[in-house]
């Protein structure tokens, strides 16, 4: 019996594909990019017009070292900024809470208060840069530290442009950093999806994610079924708060994993465009940039490895080359040395030069989609469909993403994927090279980014320093107002910008919603 390849989804790969594999309607003129479904992409000529923002995910210890570090990417090239936040400002506590005790600074950078988001922006007009933030149950408070700051700057609201990852139906799933129940979350996202509308009318109010999904050990079927449905719970929601779904349609926006399959990525990519337009189509869209997926792209970080971790820039650029021929808005590429530390300058600056040779030497931007027509990607760009769309009415049958979630289909799925594909590693039937084979011994030559431990007392005599200088009673007024608002179902976003202009603290505002809507306890 022949010996049967399959992607990482299951999907089986003929020996061979002819013209007899081609879906239906790809011979002849067929779709042109910038026409609905949008399978060839979002614009008409693609990259020929304006490459792909370049960013480079960072953050780490304080705001000042932090924005040296932007400083310095910004004077090699990149194009956007992408924020990191450690694990306390992610769940909304400040550094001098308990259980901030050794987290300070070390996933991402740490964010008490605006005078925090004053120092990590200093020198950086918010009117020239576009800026992604990775934040989620916090979002709200770290898009009104940013909004704040815009506002003393003297910057016109209407031009800032950015994201907020903003998506926290992926935190239930596959990440872990919720705070609120899932209604009253629900609530909040749309809340800043009515008052981006109306004081942000250029940002992205959510960046709806499927990389965590794909880190936590889904398959590419997977992390776009599971994206999509997410996709449309939000969509939803904003319905039923009477959102017009060709405004906030607009501005929602996507963020996807690439992984070493280059041909199952960029079909993945291809199909998922496809499937948002007419599932926003479908909920009643009729402006065309309403029904386009637009999206950041980040390359995989649990592809990466510490054994022979230069490796990992080759991974990284088979990644990359996938991003690009799958039509990507913005990237994100990792350092080669992530599963041993935060990247160290170096490897920021190397994978930032990864995407630069393949958008000016590749040839990879000349036309748009390059890998139309061929045989094996429209087959498999189908064949990603069929199986998501499959995945997405087990979902709606359920009820959709929530109660998915809820009921522990989506975990359940996600982690029988990411035992199986261990299972596959440890057998062998999967190589990864230097892991399982052609191991080499290595010397302790690669240079470890640490952050020390004592940054935690820099955050608290800054978080003492503040509080002293405010005034107690205003802090107080504030705060029982946004208490007020949350209580009584009104926009939260006005009372939260009012309370971090009065130097409330990311813990303070977060702790007065804990007061309303309860904590979150995972299943």
């Amino acid at each position: 019996m022949p010996y049967k390849r399959t992607t990482d989804s299951g999907i089986e790969i003929k020996e061979v594909y002819t013209a007899a594999d081609l879906p239906a309607g790809i011979t002849g003129s067929g779709e042109q990019p910038g026409d609905f479904p949008y399978t060839r992409g979002v614009q008409r000529d693609m990259y020929r017009g304006k490459l792909w923002t370049m960013r480079q995910y960072a953050g780490f210890s304080t705001a000042e070292e932090s924005n040296a570090r932007y400083h310095y990417l910004l004077s090699q090239g990149v194009m956007g900024l992408s924020v990191a936040f450690d694990l306390p400002t992610q769940i909304g506590y400040d550094s001098d809470h308990p259980l901030a005790e050794g987290e300070v600074g070390k996933t991402g950078v740490a964010i008490d208060s605006l005078e925090d988001i004053q120092t990590l922006f200093k020198g950086i007009r918010l009117e020239d840069v576009s800026t992604s933030m990775t934040i989620n149950a916090t979002g709200y408070i770290l898009l009104a530290f940013y909004a704040a700051l815009a506002k003393q700057q003297g910057a016109d609201l209407k031009k800032i442009t950015g994201t907020i990852q903003n998506d926290i139906l992926k935190e239930y799933a596959a990440r872990g950093t919720y705070i609120y129940p899932p209604k009253p979350s629900m609530r909040i996202i749309t809340d800043i999806f009515e008052w981006c509308g109306q004081e942000l009318p250029r940002w992205n109010t959510i960046s709806i994610s499927g990389y965590h999904i794909r880190e936590a050990g889904s398959t590419a079927v997977q992390e776009i079924a599971f994206t999509l449905s997410n996709g449309k719970a939000y969509v939803k929601a904003a319905l039923e708060k009477g959102l017009d779904i060709d405004v906030f349609g607009k501005r929602l926006s996507f963020f996807f994993n690439a992984h070493n399959n280059l041909f199952e990525e960029v079909a993945k990519f291809r199909a998922a465009r496809r499937m948002w337009a007419r599932i926003m189509k479908q909920l009643g869209a009729t402006d065309p940039k309403a029904m386009m997926l637009r999206f950041h792209t980040q390359t995989g970080g649990s592809t990466l490895t510490a054994q022979q971790p230069m490796n990992n820039i080759s991974r990284v650029t088979v990644q990359t080359l996938a991003a690009v021929l799958g039509g990507t808005q913005s990237l994100h590429t990792n350092g080669y040395d992530e599963a041993l530390s935060l990247p160290t300058e170096e490897a920021a600056r190397i994978a930032l030069r990864t995407q630069q040779i393949v958008a000016y030497e590749s040839g990879a931007t000349d036309t748009a989609d390059p890998l139309a027509g061929s045989y094996f990607v429209e087959a498999l760009t189908r064949d990603v469909e069929d199986a998501a769309w499959k995945l997405i009415e087990q979902i709606d049958q359920m009820g959709g993403s929530v109660s998915a979630i809820e009921q522990g289909f989506i975990q359940d799925e996600i982690a029988r994927s990411a035992y199986e594909y261990q299972q596959h590693v440890e057998k062998k039937e999967k190589i990864i090279v230097g892991v399982n084979s052609f191991p080499a011994e290595e010397k302790d030559s690669i240079p470890v980014f640490r952050i020390d431990d004592s940054i935690r007392d820099v955050q608290i005599a800054k978080i003492m320093d503040l509080k002293r200088r405010r005034d107690p009673a205003r802090v107080d007024s504030v705060l029982q107002h946004l208490n007020d608002k949350a209580a009584s179902g009104e926009n939260l976003m006005p009372a939260v910008l009012e309370a971090v202009e009065n130097r409330c603290t990311l813990g303070e505002i977060a702790d007065t919603l804990r007061e309303v809507f309860g904590e979150y306890k995972g299943t």
